[in-house]
């Protein structure tokens, strides 16, 4: 079957099976995630414990994502994806009985957020890495797009699916949701046909994390590309944090207005998501990461001083857009460089910038919207983010010839193996 270059990917069963599975429970997630939020401002209007929430969701993954790396590079990743997934569908159910139950306090979500963390710190490194087992190298750039183009696609319908149930009937049955939709990406692993890899050398697991360490740092556009993803998750990327009280004190719009926020970021990063898809080759892709980064970080310092809600809506489409342009442009350079047997390590380390570096932004978002108030702590952010992007671009010659060099040589080894 012929399909568009944008569509590319899908040719694979095994990406198929993913994709399908990953859309319906990724809408779960979503819902979650924005159902969370709502309960926790709900129960304690407090942007310090909106922050707290974030950090004890995120933080596992800083600390535990070395080791998740290990495992992915070590094990099986097909299995190990399958196992993280089941676990993440039980919490997700755990948190649905106590909400619908009624017993539901927030020492509970702390604690099924820190745990639901724990998972993803081994749940991102083996999914990333897993990807190229299901579609090869040369089609690896087209599925990590559409594989953006999924979570973004479900960004945009989670949150407004959420706004709606939460309004009606409530977060508990958005937690439900949650945990069935896990079946339909579990029973699509299940279903695949996975060829093992090659055992790995046998040497200590802390031989094994300084190695993964080493490269990133010795790999100049790996480490700055990492360096940039890390800024901007730091300062702009908590601006989503702080979203509920955006939605309810400044623009007034509740628990669906919070859903519809959140949507907006999603169709512009699915529309980022689906520009990258389109691409066949990795070229201008280092520019577009830093003029990306800069755009973003123009967006929501606006969107902080916006008190339209039209605008606001406006203004995270731009923002979304931008920041999925820049973190799929970096996955994809360097999944380009980074040799196979150190995908794991290295992705765990992307997924530390990415999602790691989240949970202290979190909190010093709550503590500086107790402070000195949320649009001007998400404007601050904004400002910091378009500062990285500058110093990035002024590196940026440099590291357009490291990078060439480095892709080059992983062609080389792909076309002699």
């Amino acid at each position: 079957m012929r399909l568009p270059a944008t569509l590319r990917a899908l040719q694979y069963r095994n990406f198929q099976l993913f994709f399908s599975g990953q859309l319906i429970s990724l809408i779960g997630t979503w819902m979650q995630t924005v159902a969370q939020a709502w309960l926790v401002y709900r129960l304690t209007g407090s942007s310090v414990l909106l922050g707290a929430i974030g950090f004890s969701s995120q933080i596992p993954i800083f600390i535990l994502s070395p080791i998740g790396g290990i495992v992915a590079d070590r094990y099986n990743r097909h299995r190990v994806v399958i196992a993280t997934q089941t676990a993440s569908m039980v919490l997700a159910l755990i948190l649905a009985a106590l909400t619908l139950t009624g017993k539901v306090q927030i020492p509970h979500i702390f604690v099924l957020a820190a745990m639901l963390g724990m998972v993803n710190a081994f749940d991102i490194p083996a999914r990333q890495s897993f990807i190229v087992e299901m579609v090869g190298k040369p089609d690896l750039m087209n599925a990590i797009a559409l594989n953006s183009s999924m979570f973004n696609a479900s960004r945009v319908l989670g949150p407004a699916i959420a706004g709606v149930v939460v309004a009606r009937i409530g977060e508990g049955w958005c937690f439900f949701a949650n945990g069935i939709s896990y079946i339909a990406v579990i029973a699509g692993l299940l279903f695949m046909h996975v060829t093992p890899r090659p055992p790995t050398t046998p040497q200590s697991a802390l031989r094994h994390l300084i190695e993964g360490f080493q490269y990133a740092t010795s790999c100049f556009p790996v480490r700055a590309l990492l360096g940039l993803l890390g800024v901007v998750s730091l300062t702009g990327m908590p601006y989503t944090v702080l979203m509920p009280i955006f939605a309810d004190q400044v623009l007034h719009g509740g628990a669906k207005a919070l859903g519809n926020l959140m949507g907006a970021a999603g169709i512009g990063s699915l529309c980022g998501a689906l520009l990258l898809a389109s691409r066949k080759t990795v070229q201008g892709f280092g520019r577009g990461a830093a003029a990306a980064a800069a755009l973003f970080g123009a967006a929501v310092a606006v969107f902080g001083y916006s008190r339209s809600y039209g605008l606001s809506i406006a203004i995270l489409v731009v923002a979304g857009f931008a920041v999925m342009v820049q973190m799929a442009a970096s996955n994809t350079l360097i999944q380009s460089m980074v040799p196979d047997q150190l995908r794991g390590r290295v992705m765990s380390i992307y997924s530390m910038m990415l999602m790691g570096m989240a949970p202290f932004g979190s909190m010093l978002a709550g503590w500086g919207a107790a402070r000195i108030g949320s649009p001007a702590t998400v404007a601050a952010g904004g400002l910091l983010c378009m500062i990285a992007a500058g110093v990035f671009a002024i590196f940026l010659p440099r590291l357009r010839i490291e990078a060439r060099r480095q892709i080059a040589e992983q062609m080389a080894a792909a076309q002699g193996s």
